[in-house]
């Protein structure tokens, strides 16, 4: 059987869209009396490229502390909602029929239902009650990317029925409004929520999935990932993940293209997650790129901030909509927590 291609990417925000300064005012109040040389540490809202975010909520609401039943209500009905939005915006794009999906895998990190959202969408959208169910929780920002291998290599065996990835992550309603250390403030400045859907088969014409790569660094929980505390999610993640992709990453993609049979001469394109500023100034770095390369990660930065595994394929939509196929090799990579690396492999 041929390679998985892509056939149609959606997309979806909450409806509260935010600027920066807005955010950083906001943070400013919240923060003042618990935080010393707080004026020098709120230039993060300023350093990190970022204009706009969406929130799932209005500003007031996160002025309020909320215990994690209450956040994840609010999960609940915002995810369902959203990941409904991008999954029919994929479809009508993509021209199939319901019935020819035949999986929905569904990527999130930043709240927990059971049953799991992907099974009230699959009746929303009007699909086979026989369709697989794949829900995976826990991947953080790398999700899309896993989420993607996994889609390509799924849909090998679905005789021809195309596979639906949706990605949600709402990682504002995450936010400890008690919370007063440095790690929060940061993410304060840098998270944000969103929804995308990505609709892959094997009997498609658009971009072909060649190949996925995975990497799981021993000893590295602390890197990145969440503190689960009474009120909810507390964010960890270390302050070296700039350093760690400068030392790791090239050989992590050497021996991707030795994996794959390329050399690595012949990647063109590079798909990444606008986890930050600084870290996608290590992209282009430990690359050896031009920062131009990365252009669609940072327009995504700037215009949407950093929503965990949705990134990416906001990244790889701007990516296809502005690119011409011209049978070149591209890279899609993401880091999230393990502390891992995710690498997909496209051909364009």
């Amino acid at each position: 059987m041929g390679e998985s291609q892509i056939i149609s990417i959606g997309t979806a925000l909450p409806p509260y869209a935010l600027r920066q300064e807005d955010i950083k005012e906001f943070a400013a109040a919240l923060f003042q009396s618990q935080i010393n040389h707080l004026d020098k540490m709120l230039q993060v809202f300023e350093n990190g490229l970022i204009k706009v975010r969406h929130l799932s909520c209005p500003l007031a609401w996160y002025q309020e502390a909320h215990s994690f039943a209450e956040s994840n209500k609010v999960y609940e009905e915002t995810a369902i909602n959203l990941a409904e939005e991008a999954a029919a915006k994929a479809i009508n794009q993509s021209g199939i029929q319901p019935d020819e999906i035949g999986m929905v895998i569904f990527i999130s990190s930043t709240g927990i239902a059971t049953p799991t959202i992907d099974a009230k969408v699959i009746q929303r959208l009007g699909l086979s009650p026989h369709t697989f169910r794949v829900p995976i929780w826990g991947l953080g920002c790398a999700g899309g990317v896993s989420g993607l291998a996994r889609a390509a290599e799924l849909a090998q065996v679905l005789n021809g029925k195309a596979v639906l990835l949706i990605a949600v992550e709402l990682c504002s309603l995450t936010f400890q409004r008690n919370d007063y250390s440095k790690e929060n403030l940061v993410g304060t400045s840098l998270f944000s929520d969103g929804a995308a859907a990505v609709l892959v088969a094997t009997n498609a014409c658009g971009p072909a999935i060649c190949g996925s790569y995975s990497n799981l660094f021993p000893n590295t929980e602390d890197i990145m990932g969440w503190d689960i505390t009474s009120n909810g999610f507390k964010v960890q993640f270390s302050r070296d993940i700039p350093s760690i992709v400068r030392r790791y990453l090239p050989e992590l993609v050497s021996s991707a293209c030795a994996k794959w049979d390329i050399n690595i001469n012949t990647v063109q394109h590079y798909i990444v997650h606008p986890g930050g500023a600084k870290v996608l100034d290590a992209y282009a770095d430990s690359l050896n790129i031009s920062t131009e390369k990365l252009k669609h990660a940072y327009q995504i930065l700037t215009s949407f901030g950093n929503m965990s595994s949705v990134s990416i394929l906001f990244v790889l939509d701007s990516f296809l909509k502005e690119t011409l196929s011209v049978n070149q090799y591209g890279l899609m990579l993401a880091l999230g927590p393990g502390f891992s690396a995710e690498q997909v492999l496209l051909r364009w």
